[in-house]
């Protein structure tokens, strides 16, 4: 199975804290990593994992960062075609506090693929499923040539600008960046997806066909919940690429997210395919 993502991609720094600092206070991390992450890679790293292949089609600035990005985002799995910005690459700080909440603050302009890039976009036509997290309206076109597309409503304006029709929508019913509301989308997608939690989520067919869907237990205790969504619509757009049908997706898709939480990092605990295999 062939899938891909594109998107785009942050350099990280990571801290566990106690809690998270407030105005003049200052708290001390019990320990810190970087790594590159952002919604885009998260995906296609957990992507990889399930499908054995995945491209990443992303956007790096022309500096150590962005170098450092893509050398490390290929050691994950994923093929990584990366088109080089003059801008620096992207960065972000994320406390981690000790429920596992994360809060990110992002550094700088967010730098996303577009099809006059010399990226091999003609590929797509030939791939399963992709999940869109940021690109142009033309590289949004262009992964509209796979079998299944799948997009994030954080970037829900710049879809309903765009006006290509979408399998899924993946959003949250928490988090007010990823909203929903259908009247900014010209063609209803084919399922919509608002994740909230450890409470499960909700879900609306374009048949009509309305429900919920049931949390899944982590494998342990709650470690860092960065990626635990990205990973979530990673395996959701795995899934209907496979064919599963809705209630089967969504329960990989919540097994995938619920993996992620429990690891350290967003790539430290992601479901693999010889995990799923004795879930199916």
């Amino acid at each position: 199975m062939r899938t891909a993502v594109v998107g785009h991609t942050e350099w990280v720094e990571f801290a566990h804290v106690s809690r998270v600092p407030t105005a003049g206070e200052i708290e001390h991390s019990t320990d810190w990593w970087e790594e590159p992450a952002g919604g885009g890679a998260v995906a296609a790293v957990q992507l990889h994992k399930l499908s054995g292949d995945c491209t990443f089609y992303t956007a790096l600035g022309r500096d150590g960062t962005g170098k450092r990005a893509h050398l490390e985002l290929e050691s994950l799995g994923p093929r990584v075609e990366v088109a080089l910005r003059r801008q620096p690459t992207r960065r972000a700080v994320t406390f981690i506090d000790g429920t596992g909440e994360r809060t990110i603050t992002t550094l700088g302009e967010r730098l996303h693929p577009e099809v006059g890039d010399a990226l091999p976009w003609d590929d797509l036509s030939l791939t399963d499923a992709v999940y869109f997290t940021a690109g142009d309206a033309a590289a949004l076109a262009a992964a509209r040539r796979a079998k299944v597309l799948v997009a994030t409503s954080r970037v829900l304006e710049f879809l309903g600008e765009a006006d290509v029709r979408l399998d899924a929508v993946v959003g949250s019913a928490r988090d007010p960046s990823e909203r929903y509301d259908p009247r900014e989308l010209r063609h209803r997608p084919g399922l919509v997806v608002l994740t909230d939690g450890p409470r499960g989520g909700a879900y609306a067919s374009s048949d009509g066909t309305k429900g919920r869907f049931e949390p899944v237990p982590p494998p342990g205790p709650v470690v860092d919940t960065y990626g635990g969504g990205d990973s979530f619509a990673a395996g959701l757009t795995y899934a209907l690429g496979a064919g599963f049908d809705v209630a089967r997706a969504l329960g990989l898709a919540a097994t995938c997210g619920a993996w992620c939480v429990a690891g350290r990092g967003p790539y430290g605990n992601q479901l693999t395919a010889e995990q799923l295999r004795p879930l199916r």
